[in-house]
């Protein structure tokens, strides 16, 4: 809430790179592994994609071929599994990855008395309990449909580029934002139109298409670089919360496929 204006104000946080120093896509392939859900060599290319993604970043076309093959590999699974899977493995793979400097920010604007939303393209099992242990008010991701108790792979709602300004001017419309008095956050240039849809834009980490992007609009730049314990700061959710969370699509995997099969392509 603004107490000038009596508007109510959020914060939208992109989530990999701006909260979190890796791709939450990519982070949970080992668990995913380890129940069967993928295989060894998936494993070792979601590594290598997440080595890739650290160093680089991805563009568009990237993000868009590992879509498909996330949804591909994701068809079937089973959606009790995984939120099993994501409820016993969530504190082990997030803890060491929140940066310091976000957690500040955050508190910083709930004192303020601002909303927090996080907004990923990530699937909305992993983000929405990532957000809950962050204390955001709520979050914004990628749903999968489900039949059967089961995922089909196809995709309900793509939480990327264009469609997270799209999700961030729906929930203002319900929650009575004015978008003009918010904020928002983010690493890369896909997330322009996210950032442009707030009247304070902040680039954190920017990739170099961004960061071109935020000089020549004259949005500040932010650097975090101080991975903290996240179990140390933040108290633990209840097994209820995090279950009603759950297919963090290992999605992983798929998009270390993805991205390592485009890699190569690209290199023969």
């Amino acid at each position: 809430m603004n107490p000038s204006t009596g508007a109510r104000v959020a914060a939208f946080f992109d989530l990999d790179k701006t909260v979190i120093a890796k791709s939450s896509l990519l982070a949970f392939s080992r668990p995913f592994f380890q129940e069967g859900l993928i295989n060894r060599r998936a494993v070792l290319k979601s590594a290598y994609a997440q080595f890739v993604f650290m160093q680089s970043g991805a563009d568009a076309d990237q993000i868009e071929r590992m879509r498909q093959h996330i949804t591909a590999l994701c068809a079937g699974w089973d959606v009790g599994q995984v939120r099993s899977i994501v409820e016993e493995t969530l504190h082990d793979i997030v803890d060491p990855l929140v940066y310091k400097e976000a957690t500040q920010l955050i508190a910083d604007h709930r004192d303020a008395g601002h909303d927090v939303v996080v907004v990923s393209a990530s699937g909305q099992e992993i983000v929405t309990p990532i957000a809950e242990m962050l204390g955001a008010t709520q979050s914004l991701a990628t749903r999968m449909v489900v039949a059967d108790g089961r995922y089909t792979g196809d995709v309900d709602f793509y939480c990327y580029a264009e469609n997270k300004a799209v999700a961030i001017k729906q929930l203002a419309a319900t929650n009575g934002y004015d978008l003009a008095q918010c904020h928002a956050y983010s690493d890369s240039a896909t997330d322009e139109p996210m950032l442009a849809v707030v009247g304070h834009p902040t680039a954190v980490n920017p990739d170099r298409a961004l960061r071109r992007v935020a000089a020549q609009q004259g949005w500040p730049v932010l650097t975090f670089s101080d991975p903290v314990s996240l179990r140390a700061r933040i108290p633990t959710p209840s097994g209820t919360a995090v279950a009603v969370t759950a297919v963090g699509l290992g999605a992983v995997a798929a998009a270390g496929v993805a991205w390592y099969g485009i890699r190569r392509r690209r290199r023969s």
